[in-house]
């Protein structure tokens, strides 16, 4: 539950730029986090070198790839309508189609996928896309292929993502695969396996390669970006382990951010996501320092109730929380703090539930993502607690906060009427043609008359006015930064 389903990407098709040469057509959809539109475009560039490209018509292609999510029961129930989907037209108009599930999903329910209900012809877990090509091979032999075998190696460094969909001017850069938070509610560690980091010589390679290809910003992405530590390769709970030259050479986060923050001045640096327990104060303070590093943290908390928190094995308390909350806002007064919230876990109380709303209260989010619980099999929640909240429990309480997030979304838009603040412009405002939309340094949706500015630009714009989500204002010149 620690990623961000951003619900209008759902079902994204990816397309590429054709390759004259390649034959065969691939339709590849992708559901969940923010880790899986990346991962997608992983697939798609391994593809691309077997002779595929990219279509969005599923009755003429090849092969039908669906980048599946285990988070939220809502995310696989989709799935498996689009895999009825993806069966009929395969029975009934293309025979010779392969369909394969790839991600979270396919490690989970491969038995099921395959040899049960006999609806995909291939299953590749989210450390195995490398293997496509001879999974492939085999599915073409006629035998049904599978590889979901988690990886302590795997980051995908050496693999240059196809970057599809793409407005040109934001771009994600994987930074670490896996989780080492065993939180009861959460299927990641089972499906995406144990954390390792990647090679900061291969992230900054990535990061100037896109400055050189025109983008204007970045999101190093991660399962928990706090987490990251590179000492050469690895599993980060084998550290214990390294040489004294390992550990004294080590790159944590805060060394990291640094590095990409320095490498490419101009460009907008963000990350996503982090973890109480994890989020040094170094971090802060790396972000303090440089104005490119977006004034924004993701900080999912889960629960304001320090008997819940435990239940979900979260290793934080709402006490250190909100030191950790006070601490950011010391030293870092403008930035943007979001959360992800669960309500309705099991055993949670009236009391447990106020505890949340408080937290709220003292927090007062920028904007959230929250969610009523819903047990996942697979989790330690799942496997040894009852699901004893009613649904129109759930239901209400989860209504509250969403009422109370946008009250405070609202407080916290309205502190920037009448400042002037940067923004990137990433794409005409979805309301009117006259107007573009891009997002400020702390993540917070601006839109202004187009006048002379052009995606990709950075402008100051002068705030008149604003909604919960979104700033309005007038530009009044480019930024520094162009």
């Amino acid at each position: 539950m620690e990623k961000i389903i951003d619900e209008n990407k759902q079902g994204n098709t990816l397309v590429l730029e054709q390759k004259a040469e390649n034959k065969r057509k691939l339709f590849i959809e992708s559901y969940g986090c923010s880790m899986n539109f990346s991962d997608s475009e992983i697939v798609a560039s391994i593809m691309a070198d077997q002779g595929f490209n990219t279509t969005q018509k599923l009755e003429e292609a090849d092969l039908v790839l669906v980048n599946t999510c285990s988070i939220r029961d809502k995310a696989e129930q989709t799935v498996r309508k689009r895999l009825e989907k993806y069966n009929a037209v395969k029975r009934d108009q293309n025979p010779k189609m392969k369909v394969g599930v790839l991600g979270c999903m396919a490690e989970r329910l491969k038995t099921k996928f395959l040899e049960e209900e006999k609806i995909v012809d291939l299953v590749v877990g989210p450390d195995a896309y490398k293997d496509l090509p001879n999974l492939l091979a085999e599915v073409d032999e006629g035998r049904d292929a599978i590889n979901v075998i988690l990886s302590k190696e795997e980051t995908y460094g050496d693999v240059s993502p196809v970057r599809l969909n793409t407005n040109g001017v934001t771009a994600f850069v994987s930074i670490t695969r896996g989780c080492d938070n065993m939180c009861t509610f959460c299927v990641v560690p089972f499906t995406r396996g144990r954390e390792r980091s990647r090679d900061p010589q291969s992230i900054l390679e990535e990061v100037n390669d896109l400055w050189q290809r025109g983008y204007k910003e970045i999101t190093l992405l991660g399962q928990n970006v706090d987490s990251y530590l590179w000492y050469g390769g690895g599993l980060k709970k084998d550290f214990v382990k390294a040489t004294d030259m390992q550990k004294a050479t080590a790159v944590d986060f805060a060394k990291l951010l640094e590095i990409c923050a320095k490498a490419q001045p101009k460009m907008r640096i963000r990350f996503s996501t982090s973890n109480p327990q994890d989020l040094t104060l170094d971090v802060v303070e790396t972000m303090a320092k440089f104005d490119n590093i977006c004034k924004h943290i993701h900080l999912p908390v889960q629960s304001g109730s320090n008997r819940i928190l435990k239940a979900m094995n979260r290793l934080h308390t709402r006490e250190e929380y909100f030191e950790l909350i006070d601490n950011i806002r010391r030293i870092i007064p403008e930035c943007a703090i979001s959360q992800d919230m669960i309500v309705g876990f099991p055993t949670e109380t009236e009391e447990d539930f106020k505890d949340t709303v408080s937290l709220m209260e003292y927090v007062k989010y920028n904007f959230g993502y929250m969610f009523t619980y819903s047990e996942r099999p697979g989790t330690m929640a799942g496997r040894n607690m009852e699901d004893d909240v009613p649904e129109e429990t759930k239901k209400r309480r989860l209504q509250d906060i969403v009422d109370l997030q946008r009250i405070h979304s609202e407080i916290r838009t309205k502190e920037h009427l009448n400042t002037v603040v940067e923004v990137l412009i990433e794409k005409e405002s979805k309301k009117s043609p006259d107007q573009w939309s891009g997002r400020t340094s702390q993540n917070i949706v601006c839109v202004f008359p187009k006048a002379d500015y052009n995606i990709g630009d950075f402008v100051n714009v002068k705030v008149t006015d604003c909604t919960s989500a979104t700033l309005i204002g007038e530009p009044i010149g480019l930024s520094q930064n162009n």
